[in-house]
């Protein structure tokens, strides 16, 4: 018996023909099924045509499961621009009949410019629940896992965007996701820099008003997964402890700052113009700055004594270890409120509104929502980012799928110094975000109160697919103890 169907969608790319021959030729295949939305004839017995306007529907992927006869799936999501060699083939079904894996995927070749680069993705673990997990263009799927999966857990939902999303969570739970270190396919026509750019323009598609439709299919997908590992948290929270300290002020804005000289000015003077009904102070962590900021936050900090500047002894801190400087000060206030040092507060009255929420209900944490930018302060698309998917009774499930939970963020100051903020650079907030929602209810503000500027000295302005992969898998791991967590707590 052949081992391998492959599914595959219609494409009017040249490629697409040279690909489809090379699958109908390759003897390991069976059957090649083309999706399409009208327009594609076969031309081989080997090679059949199922129609659907989606081919992320649990429509069509209920149908492909209940069709398929041979061990193996192959899937191919762009056709028209990967180049398989025969003996890759038998390559992925070697791996996954000697892992015994329910899915297999493999590193790729990536061409530029002519020259072709390695493209690494990163291992499968618990918390890789993200519905943007990085397979490449091409996974194989042992259909036994499949129909295991899908009799035990239940068929695909009637859901027009999540379909594969749902199957390939509800194959993970029983079977592993296993990753081939081998560059085994190529993948045409796309550069680095072009990669860059997308991942940059991609980065806020989730929370894009636009695609509301596709985020609620996917929460719902990745909600029924968490209840099938046994991490689903119900909408039962404790109450915010009574603080054991006494504060200075009634809140802190945090700036952890490291070579900023042309942004800080305008975010410390965005914090001192706060207009409130309390106390309030700047707490500006300044991490060795070799750029000129340092003496702009002495010459602040000499003009208002609500700016406290604090240069850390350590000199291995990073944003996480900036904000513990912070926090566990004796400067900061009852409530920690952010600023990112090339961010400003919308307006006046930002700091107010935020504090506001924080005392009217039993929050451990408040989140509001932000406008992005340029560096004129302009606004670009896709404008406001206010988390809308987060809601009271399942938002806390929900965070272990996205990618950050939104800002500008406070904290109570109590809870914040029992658990702390990661030393990292990147994910600090999330991980925060995540642990205190395990037990206590996070405040939202819908309304825009921060400028997020959009910058060539961001960051994440231009990050290349190795740190892309090392920032992934970061913030996976975060959830993979997260779940582990929940799962001990639901446990109980």
């Amino acid at each position: 018996m052949n081992d391998l169907t492959v599914v595959m969608p219609f494409s009017l790319q040249p490629g697409f023909e040279r690909a489809l021959q090379i699958f109908i030729k390759s003897p390991l295949i069976e059957e090649v099924i083309v999706l399409h939305e009208g327009g594609f004839r076969p031309t081989s017995p080997k090679c059949n045509a199922l129609r659907t306007a989606s081919i992320t529907s649990g429509k069509v992927w209920n149908e492909i499961t209940e069709r398929i006869r041979t061990e193996f799936l192959l899937i191919v999501t762009k056709p028209e621009d990967i180049e398989i060699p025969p003996a890759a083939l038998g390559r992925f079904i070697d791996i996954a009949e000697s892992t015994d894996s329910g899915m297999v995927y493999s590193d790729y070749l990536d061409e530029e410019e002519c020259r072709l680069a390695e493209h690494p993705v990163n291992d499968y673990q618990l918390g890789s629940i993200r519905d943007g997990f990085d397979f490449g263009y091409v996974v194989l799927i042992s259909v036994s896992a499949m129909t295991h999966a899908l009799k035990k857990y239940g068929p695909i939902p009637a859901i027009l965007h999540a379909g594969f999303y749902d199957l390939r969570l509800k194959v993970s739970v029983d079977h592993s996701l296993f990753h081939i270190q081998e560059c085994l396919y190529t993948k045409r026509g796309s550069s680095t820099d072009k990669k860059e750019i997308r991942n940059r323009e991609n980065q806020f598609n989730y929370v894009d008003p636009r695609n509301q439709a596709v985020q609620k299919e996917m929460e719902l997908v990745a909600t029924e997964h968490l209840r099938n590992i046994g991490a689903f948290l119900e909408p039962r929270f404790k109450n915010i402890p009574q603080s054991q300290y006494n504060f200075p002020a009634e809140a802190s804005v945090i700036i952890p700052v490291r070579n900023r000289v042309r942004t800080i000015t305008d975010a410390v003077h965005s914090a001192l113009t706060q207009e409130t009904d309390f106390l309030f102070n700047v707490i500006v962590v300044d991490n060795h700055s070799t750029d000129g900021t340092t003496p702009i936050l002495t010459e602040l900090a000499g003009r208002n004594t609500a700016v406290k500047h604090i240069i850390p002894s350590r000199f291995d801190l990073t944003i996480g270890g900036c904000w513990n400087e912070a926090v566990f000060s004796e400067a900061c206030g009852r409530y920690a409120v952010q600023l990112d040092s090339d961010d400003l507060y919308e307006s006046p009255g930002t700091l107010q509104k935020i504090i506001d929420v924080m005392r009217s209900g039993d929050f451990a944490m408040v989140i509001g929502s932000y406008t992005l930018v340029n560096e004129s302060l302009e606004e670009i698309p896709p404008g406001i980012i206010d988390h809308r998917e987060w809601t009271d009774d399942n938002g806390r499930n929900n965070a272990l799928r996205i990618n950050g939970l939104g800002a500008p963020r406070a904290f109570d100051t109590g809870l914040l110094r029992e658990i702390g903020f990661l030393n990292v650079g990147y994910g600090e907030d999330y991980a925060v975000g995540l642990r205190l929602s395990r037990e206590y209810r996070i405040g939202r503000i819908y309304e825009s109160l921060y400028l997020c500027r959009r910058w060539e000295g961001n960051t994440d302005s231009r990050i290349s697919i190795d740190k892309i992969n090392r920032y992934d898998a970061f913030k996976d791991k975060i959830r993979t103890v997260e779940i582990m967590a929940r799962r001990k707590l639901t446990a109980k």
